[in-house]
């Protein structure tokens, strides 16, 4: 009853909640036991050799086998205490590859949220019971941080520069999502709520009128008007690498670094594309610093982890009609390929395609794309897929 109107610790709702916890017991437990421990010694020896019992003091010598114990018990604990604290960080700062990802926007004073199928909110985050799910950060002015209590998870959110946390929501309810770092005259004031549905009410979530079209198809259009197309064709001759199934993969620079294209090396590779050069092109890429918001920049880089094998849209849970296949020649001679009946021209060809697939003739109209260059492997021209990836059902799937 007294927890309940008092409570002395926050819910506990996630799958790492009860890891923290379990760390931090021991760890006050610890301190608990050695505080009581000297704070009675202090009043045994007070009592056993006050003066009047011995006048003149004995002289007492050393004992090594004592310091050698007092030495070494404490120094395992301690190292007890770091493993499993490294143990936890490790499982905290590696989200499983089966977690959805949700983007999220601090700025002064709120919290934006946006799911890959175009939902997006404000102060207020839905999540599946039972799912892992995976946040990708920023921040649009000063230093913020997102935590919510009830699933021991906390994580830095920064301008200029992605940070990511993950968790998984163990019990339905709605949970307090504060800002844990001082941001402004209002910091008091940047607060939301997490709720977590059971799955079916997430799904039935999801189809409700918050989706305006997915990031990926917003992205699409983004891509577009930035005149990307006109480089980032998948052809031999193009100007710039080849987008397909780029997420995810290991890139090779000019300098014989190798680099994982994640979100944050997409945006780099925008707003400062000459910080890496990807091997085999020339550094002739402007920058397009200042010229997109973060809401483009999250619909661009989700558009780009969704161009699959084949050049399609991954299918996303939307409110909305399934989405057209990406047509970049289209795109390039002006098309508005969002429109029905004008996006029916087939792919070229990809090299990111695994060679085991069934190999589809292009016509001789369509240019060949370049290779994707992986080191450590033969740079053999692979095979298209003939079917589209798949569809996760709880949202983007982090590779």
């Amino acid at each position: 009853m007294l927890p309940r109107y008092f409570p002395v610790f926050p819910e506990s709702a996630s799958t790492l909640s009860p890891r923290v916890d379990a760390l931090y017991f021991f760890i006050l437990g610890v301190t608990i036991f050695f505080t009581t421990l000297v704070a009675l010694l202090i009043v045994v020896f007070a009592v056993k050799y006050r003066k009047d019992k011995h006048p003149v003091p004995v002289q007492i010598h050393g004992s090594i086998p004592l310091e050698i114990f007092w030495t070494l018990v404490p120094l395992g604990i301690a190292m007890v205490i770091f493993a499993w604290g490294s143990i936890l960080f490790f499982q905290e700062r590696h989200p499983p590859r089966s977690s959805m990802t949700i983007y999220a926007i601090g700025k002064q004073w709120m919290w934006k949220f946006e799911h890959p199928g175009g939902q997006r909110e404000i102060n207020n985050l839905h999540v599946p019971v039972g799912y892992p799910v995976r946040m990708t950060m920023i921040s649009q002015d000063v230093i913020h941080d997102f935590f919510v209590p009830a699933f021991r998870t906390q994580m830095d959110v920064l301008p200029g520069r992605y940070t990511e946390l993950w968790f998984e929501a163990t019990k339905p309810g709605r949970y307090h999502l504060f800002c844990n770092q001082y941001c402004g005259t209002k910091h008091s004031g940047m607060i939301g709520e997490v709720t977590a549905m059971p799955y079916g009410d997430y799904q039935q979530w999801l189809r409700g009128p918050g989706a305006f079209g997915s990031l990926a198809t917003e992205g699409q259009k983004v891509f577009a008007s930035m005149g990307f197309p006109t480089c980032h064709t998948g052809a031999d001759n193009a100007r710039g690498p080849n987008l397909y199934n780029l997420y995810g993969r290991m890139v090779r620079t000019s300098d014989d670094r190798t680099i994982v294209a994640d979100e944050a090396y997409i945006r780099e590779s925008v707003l400062n594309p000459s910080a890496k050069i990807v091997y085999g092109f020339q550094n002739i890429m402007p920058t397009f610093q200042g010229q997109l918001n973060e809401d483009e920049m999250i619909q661009l880089i989700e558009y780009v982890k969704s161009l699959t094998y084949n050049g399609q849209l991954l299918q996303l849970q939307t409110n909305s009609q399934q989405e057209p296949p990406v047509n970049l020649d289209k795109i390039q001679k002006g098309v508005d390929v969002m429109k029905p009946g004008t996006n029916t021209i087939q792919m070229p060809r990809t090299s990111a395609v695994p060679v085991q697939e069934p190999a589809v003739e292009p016509s001789s109209s369509e240019p060949a794309p370049r290779q994707v260059v992986v080191p450590g492997k033969r740079n053999v021209p692979a095979k298209p897929n003939a079917a589209a990836k798949p569809s996760a059902p709880q949202g983007e799937q982090h590779q």
